[in-house]
């Protein structure tokens, strides 16, 4: 009987209902899916209210844990074949749950030496965010065997609006009866029942070493080069502005809600403003970096991580 864990947080239930499908595509006589959902001792609430969700900034990039339940005696007692992650994106990062789950104790002990299928459900955004989640994996000593990203397909500028929409309203319609629903689509949602097969059949063999090839065979990977690019420049100065507030909170701490509320406003230039500049500088510098853009696109769709 091989042993799956399958651990998860799942805001809106988007990605839950991923994981589920591409479970239940594994389920047979010879697997046993365990189920760990990880829940903050502070809710998130969802809806967002605009300010909480911009609050959660500064602790999401930096990657400040918050306190999490503990899985269950029972599942902390096995031994896991393998483990699918869900991965939820918060400001270029893992969501503060997973963060908090795979910087405890509790992971350190289920992952170790075990393989790892991470599971993507976002906007679009996701490369640094695995980065990270990449990091944290190898301290707790897990063997990434396989990622798959399912995201909205739209338009970026489209998305975000139809994101936030679903993220301050709470329904995953279409804004105003005319822009498409947000998220990842029902259609992408229950086609994930495809990647079930394949990681069920490198799971019976115990041989996950060509399981991302086969996986990208299947879509598990679409990478639009330019967002490579949007995302490094982000992650930059998201860095300056996540210690920027950390520090001026410790020094005033009232003084945080006036800092997050520039932050806001500077989020805003940056998508409707720096983002289209930079996707202009990205198609003039296409040719001359077309050999570099190859490399990107190899490295973010496989598992590997880079040297720092």
């Amino acid at each position: 009987m091989k042993e799956v864990l399958v651990v998860y947080y799942s805001q809106t239930g988007q990605l839950f209902d991923i994981l589920v499908n591409i479970a239940s595509a594994m389920k047979g006589e010879g697997v046993n899916l365990n189920f760990h959902q990880i829940v903050p001792n502070e809710p998130y609430d969802f809806p967002w209210e605009q300010e909480k969700f911009m609050d959660a900034f500064p602790e999401s990039f930096l990657q400040i844990p918050t306190e999490i339940n503990v899985p269950a005696p029972e599942l902390m007692q096995k031994k896991y074949d393998l483990v699918l992650l869900g991965h939820q994106v918060w400001f270029l990062s893992p969501s503060i749950p997973l963060n908090s789950f795979l910087k405890s104790d509790a992971a350190k002990h289920l992952l170790k030496n075990t393989p790892v299928v991470t599971v993507i459900g976002a906007r679009n955004m996701w490369f640094q965010s695995q980065e990270k989640v990449k990091r944290l994996l190898v301290d707790c000593e897990a063997r990434l065997v396989g990622n798959i990203a399912l995201v909205d397909r739209h338009w970026n500028h489209i998305s975000v609006l139809t994101i936030v929409h679903w993220m301050l309203n709470g329904k995953k319609d279409r804004m105003f009866g005319i822009f498409p629903k947000p998220g990842v689509s029902d259609a992408d949602i229950l086609g994930a029942k495809k990647f079930g097969a394949p990681i069920g059949e490198a799971l019976s063999k115990g041989n996950f070493e060509s399981l991302q090839d086969t996986l990208l065979s299947l879509g598990a990977v679409r990478i639009k080069p330019a967002l490579i690019s949007t995302e490094k420049r982000g992650n930059i100065i998201f860095t300056k502005w996540a210690n920027l507030i950390q520090k001026k909170t410790q020094a005033a701490p009232r003084s945080r809600k006036k800092w997050l509320v520039f932050f806001k406003y500077y989020l805003l230039f940056a998508i409707w403003i720096i983002s289209p500049i930079v996707f202009i500088v990205f198609l003039l510098t296409y040719i001359p970096l077309y050999g570099k853009i190859k490399r990107d696109t190899k490295y973010y769709s496989s598992v590997h991580l880079k040297n720092r």
